[in-house]
């Protein structure tokens, strides 16, 4: 079992539509630096700890280099190795810096890609609990459609690394 840590530090950031990419008028992008200490039984452990938060639906991967967005769900990421860069809301969005123990919560319809990361660069994505979703590219034909679907997206259940009472709901109401 994986405890995870209160953050180092709480970054916040409510990200304003951007020509075609909408970002998200209501939920701000949170990113919970070294929140985990990674072990070599870490990865699955996180995996275990999302979802008995009702985030599913996990995989281990990389960040696309290309900006995309969910307009039908939110996503939580978890840093599991290497570090990088990692630029929210288009092609003007900020940058942040992100590494192992990092955990970065996107809104829905927040786009998001990475323009530098390490070779050994893995995180853990993931989604609340049943809720599929999407794949949208910052493109007109994908309007009015994908704002009616992140206002559709609502609440989760809970925070994905602290649960029912965690401090996504602090900045998430």
């Amino acid at each position: 079992m994986v405890m995870p840590m209160p953050p180092k530090e709480l970054l916040h950031e409510l990200i304003p539509s951007n020509g075609f990419f909408p970002n998200n008028p209501r939920f701000p992008l949170l990113i919970y630096k070294q929140t985990f200490v990674m072990t070599n039984q870490s990865t699955q452990a996180i995996q275990e700890l999302l979802q008995r938060n009702h985030w599913g639906q996990s995989w281990v991967d990389s960040i696309y280099n290309f900006h995309h967005y969910h307009s039908t769900t939110h996503e939580v990421l978890v840093m599991i190795e290497g570090a990088g860069t990692v630029q929210f809301g288009g092609d003007e969005g900020k940058v942040y810096e992100v590494s192992q123990g990092d955990v970065v919560i996107i809104p829905a319809g927040v786009a998001h890609k990475s323009p530098n990361l390490s070779r050994d660069f893995k995180c853990i994505g993931a989604y609340p609990r049943d809720v599929d979703f999407d794949m949208n590219y910052g493109k007109a034909e994908e309007h009015p459609r994908v704002d009616e679907q992140i206002k559709r997206a609502g609440l989760p259940k809970s925070d994905p690394v602290f649960g029912a009472h965690g401090l996504l709901f602090n900045y998430w109401k």
